[in-house]
């Protein structure tokens, strides 16, 4: 059992990685402080994939009735040939991950999820004491004059002490910045176009109807480029992931807005079943498309400073060709609560060390496969993509030397009587 818990945790952004550690720091009896520096809690409108080694942290954080309804359960993993939509490999999902990894694979509009989590951190009903968010909170200094108990200090001069100072506040992270940590940051050459295309427009249309006839999560491998795609709110949506090279404007500015008719552009050649798909992002209006350069961390084991720590992207931002950017950050949630969890306030810095060290190594593991991914994807037609077509129609267990027994099967919690973190499902 922990022992009785007095401190207080204060986490700086209020995302999926932030709240999913309030949220498991809550019921362990730590009280919490989340500084966000939107005037609103919310996010971006866009899908978000949870595999198995997610979906289990978020079960065992009493989530389950409230994940079910709002997520969409792909039956696949497809991946097809750009040319000719070809199948070169498919990974049955569904029903398969919950029978051997007792955990599903499943997809939300990150909105919806983003929601449940912050409900659960200020449900009253709920166990350990309520998390306090505070928005319009962007943190801008850092003082730890009393190294026992950091103070983050926002931009409207308001003082927030804590035991534990966590910086969950992105890939470009004010925490990492403060503390002095090496900058990691590195331009990938690539951008991404989002979009939530109307699920009625795709299954109005013969040449898309497809899509909807099994929810799949479906990658299009091609030269230079790739594409994602799959079903949010019970086909309410598709949501599409298209990544190219980038421009230039778009890696000066990080984030522009984009039209329907680049994005389907940005394909040509391809099966003509892409543009027909691509083309109905209009169906959602004029700023349905956005589009962002891909920036990452090289990996770097230095997280923590005193009782600051990082997680999630602050410290591990990864491209998204495993799609395990989220994913990590829960598992850094699930083990920094358990690592604090288990101590006194005069050992909250052992804890820390024992959070990074079961953490780095896993999470730049990751790292590292998502970056040869972009060139796993993106092989331009001859031998070598011809090679690796060949694996994948020979059966497809996981990408860039990770297989998905080892990546789904997640970090692994130590706390014996953590139980709740095993959920069963029918088969």
């Amino acid at each position: 059992m922990a022992p009785s818990q007095s401190f207080r945790a204060v986490i700086v952004g209020g995302g999926l990685g932030g709240l999913t550690a309030a949220l498991a720091l809550r019921q362990r009896g730590i009280r919490v402080t989340v500084l966000e520096q939107a005037a609103r809690l919310g996010e971006v409108g866009a899908g978000i994939q949870t595999a198995p080694n997610a979906s289990r942290l978020l079960l065992g954080l009493g989530l389950r009735s409230r994940l079910e309804a709002i997520h969409t359960e792909p039956l696949d993993q497809v991946r097809r040939r750009w040319k000719d939509g070809s199948v070169i490999g498919l990974t049955p999902l569904g029903e398969r991950c919950k029978a051997e990894y007792n955990a599903p694979y499943w997809h939300y509009h990150r909105a919806d999820l983003h929601r449940v989590l912050l409900d659960a951190c200020t449900d009253p009903a709920g166990p350990g004491p309520l998390v306090e968010v505070r928005t319009s909170s962007r943190v801008v200094a850092l003082e730890t004059d009393d190294p026992a108990r950091p103070v983050a200090v926002t931009d409207d001069g308001r003082r927030h002490p804590g035991d534990v100072v966590v910086g969950a506040d992105g890939i470009r992270s004010r925490v990492r910045e403060l503390i002095g940590a090496e900058d990691t940051l590195e331009f990938s050459g690539e951008m991404c176009y989002r979009a939530l295309i109307p699920g009625a427009s795709i299954a109005a249309d013969p040449a898309t109807r497809w899509l909807v006839d099994r929810f799949q999560s479906t990658i299009w491998y091609g030269p230079d480029r790739h594409l994602v795609h799959y079903m949010i709110r019970g086909g309410e949506f598709l949501n599409v992931v298209a990544i190219v090279p980038c421009t230039d404007e778009v890696a000066e500015k990080w984030t522009v807005p984009a039209s329907a008719g680049e994005l389907a552009d940005a394909y040509p050649g391809w099966d003509d079943r892409v543009p027909a798909m691509l083309s109905k992002a209009k169906d959602a209006g004029d700023d349905a498309v956005s589009c962002f350069a891909l920036y990452y961390r090289r990996r770097d084991p230095v997280w923590q400073h005193g009782r600051i720590v990082l997680l999630g992207d602050a410290c591990h931002a990864m491209l998204p060709y495993q799609a395990q950017g989220a994913s990590q950050a829960m598992e850094d949630a699930a083990v920094l609560a358990e690592e604090l969890g288990t101590v006194t306030v005069d050992r909250i810095e052992e804890g820390l060390r024992r959070y990074v060290d079961r953490r780095a190594t896993h999470a730049g593991m990751v790292q590292d496969a998502s970056l040869r991914n972009k060139t796993f994807y993106h092989h331009p037609d001859g031998p070598e993509q011809e090679e690796r077509d060949r694996k994948l129609r020979r059966g497809f267990t996981g990408e860039s030397d990770l297989s998905y027994d080892w990546l789904w099967s997640g970090t692994p919690l130590r706390d014996a009587d953590a139980t709740a973190f095993s959920y069963q499902f029918p088969h």
